[in-house]
């Protein structure tokens, strides 16, 4: 989805045709202000590991200066390299952008808005290489609002571990470290950035969570309010809805279809009493049943036919089953 709406993103420099061992992929939308700042201290704490790097910078249909600054940073450091979408179309399809250019076998994603800091890139890649797949940040003493980022976060963290099982604290922030193995099996969309842990156990990814610093706003405005707890809501439901289905696909649609026809065959039962009783017209009552009747029957169609998909796709990975 995200390809669709990028340009072509601009080919590694010459000086480095050899793949990198890291990748960072930070997304940038109207953060002309945080653009130097942020750069320039991610470079200098990978330089400071002694390994090479790349940092795939993605412009997200900024409007204002921010493509100008990243163009700077990318004359000035060969290790930038520049992504712009076609238009705005959220910071899930600009990383998953960031994702399918980068060419380093540790992929690590954060935001360009200065609050996660790269300090703890390090330690991020250390978890990962003892043996996980992905390591997720857990914002420790988290400086935003209360009212209007806190709790939110906190109520929608606690409800997306309860539906999907993975218990991590923390699902809103961006610091990660990936496997690219790991990438190459994800496809985000909507707003499912948040869910990478939850997308991410359904690969069978070994997944780890260490707390890492949070600091204020550097400058400019948050995107993100209120407002977008609809898209969370529903993607949590989309989430929930997946995950039953790879378990158990024939599960996941016969027992609603069961339960449709269980309704169906009440109302054929009601509307023939009725009928007997009172001489009423069965058409009320029979028609609900045979509607009934017939959706029950796609619903099981659908359960036996996405068994038998889950059968033959026998490569697509299952939970509890590790990556290679």
């Amino acid at each position: 989805m995200g390809s669709q709406m990028q340009d072509n993103p601009e080919p590694p420099p010459a000086t480095c045709v050899e793949p990198p061992q890291i990748s960072v992929v930070i997304p940038f939308y109207n953060e002309e202000e945080n653009v130097e700042p942020v750069m320039e201290e991610v470079i200098a704490v990978l330089c400071g590991m002694g390994r090479t790097f790349e940092i795939l910078a993605v412009d997200d249909g900024s409007s204002d200066d921010t493509v100008i600054r990243l163009r700077r940073m990318r004359a000035s450091h060969r290790e930038v390299r520049l992504l712009r979408m076609r238009r705005n179309s959220g910071q899930t399809a600009a990383m998953q952008a960031g994702f399918q250019a980068c060419r380093g076998s540790v992929v690590i994603s954060m935001d360009g808005d200065g609050q996660n800091d790269p300090s703890a890139i390090p330690l991020l890649i250390e978890r990962l290489e003892v043996g996980h797949d992905l390591v997720c940040g857990w914002r420790h003493r988290r400086q935003d609002r209360l009212v209007t980022r806190k709790i939110p976060s906190w109520i929608a963290n606690r409800l997306i571990g309860r539906l999907t099982g993975v218990p991590i604290h923390d699902n809103g922030c961006s610091l990660k470290a990936y496997d690219a193995r790991l990438l190459r099996r994800l496809r985000l969309y909507s707003d499912q950035h948040r869910f990478i842990p939850a997308l991410s156990s359904l690969a069978g990814a070994r997944i780890d969570e260490v707390k890492v610093p949070h600091r204020a706003r550097m400058a400019g405005e948050s995107k993100y309010g209120l407002s977008r707890t609809y898209k969370v809501l529903l993607d949590v439901m989309t989430l929930v809805m997946l995950r039953s289905a790879l378990n158990r696909p024939a599960r996941a649609f016969m027992i609603p279809g069961l339960l449709l026809g269980l309704a169906g065959i009440l109302s054929l039962l009601a509307g023939v009493a009725s009928t007997l009783e009172t001489g009423a017209s069965l058409v009320v009552l029979g028609g609900a049943g045979f509607l009934l009747l017939f959706a029950a029957g796609h619903f099981v169609i659908l359960g036996l036919l996405a068994e038998l998909a889950r059968n033959k796709a026998g490569s697509l990975a299952r939970p509890g089953r590790r990556m290679a």
